[in-house]
This record gives structure tokens, C-alpha cells and sequence, in this order.
């Protein structure tokens, strides 16, 4: 049977037991139809997680000790481009499943998508609960950093220091052919539809970016910054 999980920030969890928001109750309680005692297990959005059992009244879970479940390998961020629809809505899960650690939409100049104010906002939470709910799915006890859409320069003026840019563009090199990150990790950035404009790569090259290709194929937008994603984890993070 598989293991019911549920993500509770550790903030909630004290003295052995986990404090459950409305929404994790009615997970739990109203779709899974969990009874008290079940066996469930917390992670807490930071690479912890519990073994824990419902209490009565499911508002708790009473867990035992605290097991540092982070993923190994290089730490990969995602910086690509608004995407109109529900596109951005799929890249945000599918990178959560891939490990990615930070994604990071951005407003490119040839993005159909224009976001602003508290429309922003809003669809910044939406991402951070499919992120949630992706994290809980796949299995990991991290949730990555969903940030609210930036413009490309303060999204690349937000990365860790010392984490290496590679932006993906025709042309560009193979994966084989990039150094070994440094601790800090690697950014992937993914352009929109037609891709990124001379002033944009230009921006990149200002931060150091190297340049990557995704082979002979042209690559629906959202298509390829899975890819990329799946790619660089596959040459560098834990799917090597």
C-alpha cells in the first residue's frame, strides 16, 4: 500500500507531533478518507521527513524523529520564460518532479503573457501549491522556491552567488561539452516561443551564461525547459 504523505511546514511541527492546516485536514481526512491511527508520513518543504500516525479529531500527527531526506547531487534552478495558458502550470510540476530547486518565471520581450500587480501575486500562489502538490506526489521532502515573475535582468541578478547560468538557445554547445558546476549549482535558462532576443542574450553573457543547445529539434517553449531540466540533471544532479 502506498504511503499517504502530507507536507507541513516545520514551523507547525513541535514535541513530536505536527500541527495540520485546513487544507491538509481535508486532504487527508476528506479525499484520502483517512481514519485516526493511519499511518502517514509529513515532510516538512525544507528535506525533512516523518513517520507519523493520525491522531483523533485529525487536526495532529504524532511523528517520531526528524530524517534528513534531501536529494544528492548538483542544485539546479529554472529560469524560463512566462508562458501563456496553463503551460506555466506545467513546467512549475513537472520541474518540482525533476528536482529542480528554484524556479523562477520570467517576462521576456517576446512572451505573450504579461503579468503585473496583484495578478502576479495570485499566480504566484497557484504555483507554489502545484509545486506542493507535486513535491508530495513524487516523493520529495523539499519543496523548491516558486518566485513571483520577474523581468530576465533581476531574475538573473537573483541567483545564488557562484551558481553557474546556462542559457539554452540554438546553436549553443552539447551538455557534454560544459564544466562541472561549482557548490553554488547551475541555472537553466529556457526562452519563450522565437526564443530570446540579442538584448536578452546579451544580458545573460553580462552574468557569465554559458550557452547549451537541445539538439536539431525546434521545442515547444514549455517542452524545453522540461528538458533542460531533465537534461542537466541527468549529466550533473541525481538523475546521473
Amino acid at each position: 500500500m502506498t504511503l499517504r504523505r502530507v507536507h507541513v511546514p516545520p514551523e507547525q511541527i513541535a514535541a513530536g507531533r505536527a500541527r495540520l492546516s485546513p487544507a491538509a485536514r481535508h486532504y487527508l481526512g476528506e479525499v484520502l478518507r483517512l481514519p485516526a491511527g493511519a499511518a502517514v508520513e509529513v515532510f516538512d518543504g525544507r528535506g525533512g521527513r516523518y513517520a507519523g500516525r493520525l491522531e483523533e479529531g485529525l487536526e495532529t500527527v504524532a511523528v517520531g524523529s526528524r530524517e534528513d531526506a534531501r536529494g544528492a547531487g548538483t542544485e539546479i534552478a529554472l529560469l524560463f520564460a512566462l508562458a501563456k495558458g496553463e503551460k506555466t502550470d506545467l513546467v512549475v510540476q513537472k520541474a518540482t518532479e525533476l528536482g529542480a530547486a528554484r524556479i523562477v518565471p520570467f517576462a521576456a520581450d517576446r512572451s505573450v503573457v504579461r503579468l503585473g500587480g496583484e495578478r502576479a501575486d495570485e499566480r504566484a500562489r497557484r504555483w507554489r501549491r502545484i509545486a506542493e502538490e507535486a513535491a508530495r506526489q513524487c516523493g520529495r521532502a523539499d519543496v523548491p522556491e516558486v518566485a513571483a515573475p520577474l523581468p530576465l535582468e533581476a531574475a538573473l541578478a537573483s541567483l545564488a552567488p557562484g551558481a553557474v547560468p546556462v542559457v539554452f538557445h540554438p546553436g549553443g554547445a552539447s551538455l557534454a561539452q560544459l564544466p562541472a558546476p561549482g557548490p553554488a549549482g547551475l541555472a537553466a535558462i529556457v526562452g519563450p516561443e522565437g526564443g530570446l532576443t540579442g538584448g536578452e542574450l546579451a544580458a545573460c553573457d553580462r552574468v557569465g551564461a554559458l550557452r547549451a543547445g537541445l539538439g536539431p529539434r525546434v521545442l515547444r517553449a514549455e517542452t524545453a525547459a522540461i528538458v533542460a531540466v531533465a537534461l542537466l540533471q541527468a549529466r550533473f544532479g541525481d538523475l546521473a
